[in-house]
């Protein structure tokens, strides 16, 4: 009898245990989802209505031009990024072993890094423009004819240039890992290269790259520096101009709601596009593809198409911010180096936070077994498709909120003002980077999890050890490794993050994103370009850990 008692207690210890991770969860998917809810209620709540007039004036601008940008980009990088990924997966030519790798670099510098760097180069006063001048006797701008640099079509340029590597990563996956015998038997037909490509390597490889032009897609609605920098129009700078300089809340919401539902939109299109797809390969015994090697001047084509979207995306950029930052002698400007410190700070404890707050998720998730917090777990991950623009939007007004009603509460208990503690502080940066990266980690986090055996919690708790105990001792010390990858990531990000840190950074406060776009604003790129690069170097060791986990 006492050893049946003993069951049952032991039962309703591991129910309190479960019950107490999955509130942990639920808890954690609230902070996470807040922001949007609130920016929900903000667009059907608001003070002053003004989408009747939007609608008549300013919006269709903002929408037109945000879906030529998306349509542009997406099509761009499709076109580059699974071009490159099928030759240097099919084709030997020179240079194709660093190439593969370099292909990446651009995903080190932001897009509004390499809209400055262009205009640097071929506006008027540019090397490029001046060196024409100089060559032809050309005097005045009336003598000769060159193309406007702040436009969209330069935005398209500089965007695709930055996101293609999100669909070469992507499709040179998909091409690594489809069978050689496909391609041999459609070589012994007499299929040439060209439909080889359409009609068996791009089949195959579609999910990929349609999933690739999705994000690159949704990272050309959330940028706010490049479109601002080219004086572009899209829904995020309505978003930045109804609210701060029209004064009006609700409108910019409602705006915010519009940017989300084309996120929402293009994620369902791109899982429509493929759920009927359906591509099974046999591991045993599968030929990998073997490259053939070029000749003749074929090779030398592969080599510039390759280095065509490196050098716009990665090279270029790097070249143009290094000749202003290592001939000025910026480096120990105290304006860099504060701002390099508010970077490190702030990016540092959001990126730990965001995976303290994935792991214990997703551990919550798989401990609890409950129905509610698995559901909302993949919710979770909307943060990272929501521009941060309208993260900044749903944070702001909520943390203002909370934060005059502690205050009210300290003061009415002790008679002291504390003051507002978190708003108009880093806290608030904090708060939205977490919850813009949360889907990083928490994807990342389940991943690492999921590969550890079952057998060894279970056998740990089986000796007596808690839930928090397996965590501890089993899982951390196995997925030590992913989770450290996890946090350079989300760091990095944090580091490139411009639209939420504009928006939610305290008075005179820098990051160096912020620092880059100031002083960029200003067309004062000399002090902009050491700021940039140390955020492209940041940017690099992402790409040496991607580089790294996909050989």
């Amino acid at each position: 009898m006492s050893e049946q008692t003993s069951q049952i207690s032991a039962t309703a210890k591991r129910r309190h245990l479960i019950d107490r991770w999955s509130v942990g969860a639920l808890i954690i998917a609230a902070l996470v989802l807040m922001p949007i809810l609130a920016v929900v209620w903000f667009a059907v709540t608001p003070t002053d209505n003004i989408w009747p007039h939007l609608l008549r004036t300013t919006l269709p601008r903002y929408l037109s031009n945000t879906l030529i940008l998306m349509g542009s980009v997406g099509l761009i990088t499709a076109a580059v990024g699974a071009g490159a990924a099928w030759l240097v997966v099919m084709y030997r030519f020179p240079g194709r072993q660093w190439l593969q790798w370099a292909l990446l670099m651009p995903l080190a510098v932001p897009a509004y890094v390499g809209a400055y760097a262009l205009v640097d180069l071929l506006e008027y006063a540019g090397p490029v423009q001046t060196t024409l001048r100089e060559l032809f006797g050309w005097t005045r701008p009336t003598d000769y004819w060159f193309p406007a640099i702040r436009t969209r079509w330069a935005a398209v340029l500089v965007l695709s240039a930055s996101l293609y590597p999100y669909v070469y990563l992507l499709a040179r996956a998909a091409f690594r890992e489809q069978s050689g015998a496909g391609y041999e038997v459609a070589r012994a037909l007499g299929v040439g290269p060209l439909r080889r490509f359409w009609r068996v390597g791009l089949p195959l490889a579609r999910p990929a790259i349609a999933a690739g032009c999705a994000v690159a897609m949704m990272e050309t609605v959330n940028d706010f520096g490049t479109v601002d920098y080219f004086a572009v129009q899209t829904l995020t700078t309505g978003i930045f101009t109804t609210w701060l300089q029209g004064g009006n809340l609700g409108g910019a919401a409602q705006i915010s709601i519009l940017v989300l539902g084309l996120i929402v939109l293009l994620v369902t299109l791109e899982k429509i596009s493929r759920r009927r797809s359906r591509f099974f390969t046999s591991a045993r015994g599968q030929r990998p593809v073997e490259a053939v090697a070029l000749t003749g001047f074929g090779k030398w084509i592969a080599t510039l198409a390759c280095m065509i979207p490196l050098t716009l995306g990665f090279i270029l950029p790097v070249v143009v911010l290094s000749s202003h930052a290592f001939n000025a002698g910026q480096w120990v400007d105290p304006g860099l180096i504060r701002a390099f410190t508010h970077t490190l700070v702030v990016g540092g404890i959001a990126a730990v936070l965001t995976v303290i707050g994935g792991v214990l998720m997703v551990y919550g998730v798989r401990l609890s077994g409950k129905s509610l917090p698995r559901l909302l777990m993949p919710v979770t991950a909307i943060g990272y498709a929501a521009p941060g623009a309208v993260l900044g939007l749903g944070i702001l007004v909520p943390l203002a909120v909370f934060d005059n009603k502690l205050a009210d509460g300290v003061l009415a208990l002790t008679g002291w003002d504390p003051g507002l503690l978190l708003t108009g502080t880093a806290a608030a940066l904090v708060i939205a980077y977490v919850v813009r990266f949360f889907g990083i980690a928490q994807g990342a986090a389940d991943a690492a999890l999921g590969r550890v055996s079952p057998s060894l919690p279970m056998a740990a708790r089986s000796l007596g050890q808690t839930a928090g105990g397996v965590l501890k001792q089993i899982y951390l010390p196995l997925v030590r490794a992913s989770i450290g990858s996890t946090l350079l990531l989300v760091f990095v990000d944090c580091v490139k993050e411009l639209p939420a840190t504009l928006l939610l950074r305290p008075f005179n406060y820098n990051t160096l994103a912020t620092r880059v776009h100031e002083k960029a604003s200003l067309e004062n790129l000399t002090q902009a370009a050491p700021a940039a690069l140390v955020i492209t170097l940041v940017g690099l060791f992402a790409v040496a850990l991607l580089a790294r986990a996909n050989r």
